[in-house]
C-alpha cells in the first residue's frame, strides 16, 4: 500500500493538535464539573486522531481525483497529486482507517456508558457514523459539501459543538447552558483554520470548481470574515470566564489569542493568497495552545 513515509505525509500529522483541541476544552468543561476519567480522555484523543486521518484521507482522494489538488496548488503536495500513493492504495486507506477509527469509538463508548444507558451508546454510536460520514463527504462524490460552500458549518458542527459538548458529555452524562460558548468559540477557531486554507488557495479552488465561503464573498470579504471568527472566538470566552466568575488567575489561558491578534494583522495586510501558506500552523498550533491552557487552568485553580 506504498511506502511509510508518504502515508505519515497523507495523515498530514501537522493538523492532529487542532483537532484535539476541542476534546482537551471538552474535557476541561468536565473537570469543572468535578469529573474527569483518564481512560475516557485517552480514548477520546484516540477516536479523534481516527477521524481526522480518515478525512485527511479522503480529502486527499476527493481532491486528487477531482483534479482540485494540482500544480496550481500551493502548500505540500498530496499524496494523489504527488503520485507516491495511487488511488486504489488509498480508498482500502480510508477503509482501514475507518474500521480502526470506529473500534475505537466502541471502545470509548462502552467506557463511557456500559451497557446501562444503551440510549446514549445508540445516539454516540449514531454520531460516530456521522462523523466518519462527514469526513468523506467533505471531498469525495458528487455532491461533496466542500464543493458547495458548506465546510465551514460542517468543522463548526463537528469540531467546535460535537467535539467539545460531545466530550464533555462523556464523562459528566450531562451539560450545562455556559458549556456552549467554549464549544462554539472552539468552533470559530477552527473555522478560521479552514478559511484561512481556503483564503490561500482562492485562485486554484475558483479555477477548478471548488466553491467555498471565499470563493463565494471573494478574498477581501474572505480577509473580514476570517477577522470576525477570531474575535468572536475572543469574545465567546470572555461571555465564559464573566458566566463562571473566573478570576484573573484563571483566565490566563486567553494568553493563547496574543498570537492569533498578531496573525490577524498579518492577514489583514495580505494581498497576495499565497503568502498565508505559514499562516495556517499558527491558528491551529494557538488553538491547541489555547486548549492546553484552559485544561491547566480549571485543573490549577478550581
Amino acid at each position: 500500500m506504498g511506502n511509510t513515509k508518504a502515508w505519515i505525509q497523507a495523515a498530514r500529522l501537522r493538523t492532529l493538535p487542532l483537532s484535539l483541541s476541542g476534546i482537551i476544552v471538552g474535557t476541561g468543561l468536565a473537570v469543572i464539573e468535578g469529573e474527569f476519567d483518564v481512560k475516557i480522555f485517552v480514548l477520546a484523543l484516540l477516536t479523534t486522531v481516527g477521524f481526522q486521518v480518515t478525512s485527511n484521507f479522503a480529502n486527499d482522494y476527493g481532491d486528487g481525483v477531482k483534479g482540485t489538488d494540482n500544480e496550481d496548488r500551493i502548500g505540500p503536495a498530496r499524496a494523489i497529486q504527488s503520485g507516491s500513493i495511487t488511488r486504489s492504495a488509498l480508498k482500502k486507506g480510508i477503509v482501514v482507517s475507518i474500521i480502526v477509527s470506529m473500534l475505537i469509538a466502541l471502545a470509548l463508548i462502552y467506557s463511557a456508558f456500559g451497557m446501562d444507558n444503551f440510549p446514549f451508546v445508540l445516539l454516540f454510536f449514531m454520531l460516530g457514523l456521522l462523523s466518519i460520514w462527514a469526513s468523506i463527504k467533505y471531498t469525495v462524490g458528487a455532491n461533496a459539501y466542500g464543493y458547495r460552500g458548506l465546510g465551514d458549518l460542517f468543522v463548526f458542527l463537528f469540531f467546535g459543538l460535537l467535539g467539545v459538548l460531545g466530550s464533555m458529555f462523556l464523562y459528566t452524562k450531562s451539560l450545562g447552558w455556559s458549556s456552549v460558548l467554549p464549544a462554539v468559540a472552539i468552533g470559530f477557531l477552527c473555522v478560521a483554520v479552514l478559511n484561512l486554507n481556503n483564503l490561500r488557495d482562492v485562485v486554484s479552488d475558483k479555477k477548478h470548481g471548488k466553491i467555498t465561503m471565499v470563493v463565494k464573498m471573494g478574498f477581501n470579504k474572505g480577509k473580514r470574515y476570517h477577522t470576525f471568527l477570531i474575535l468572536a472566538s475572543f469574545f465567546c470566552f470572555l461571555a465564559f470566564i464573566w458566566v463562571e466568575d473566573f478570576g484573573w488567575k484563571q483566565s490566563f489561558f486567553l494568553l493563547a489569542f496574543v498570537p492569533l491578534l498578531i496573525h490577524l494583522r498579518k492577514v489583514i495586510q495580505t494581498h497576495n493568497p499565497g503568502s498565508l501558506d505559514v499562516e495556517l500552523k499558527k491558528v491551529a498550533l494557538s488553538t491547541f495552545l489555547l486548549a492546553i491552557l484552559f485544561l491547566i487552568s480549571v485543573n490549577i485553580f478550581l
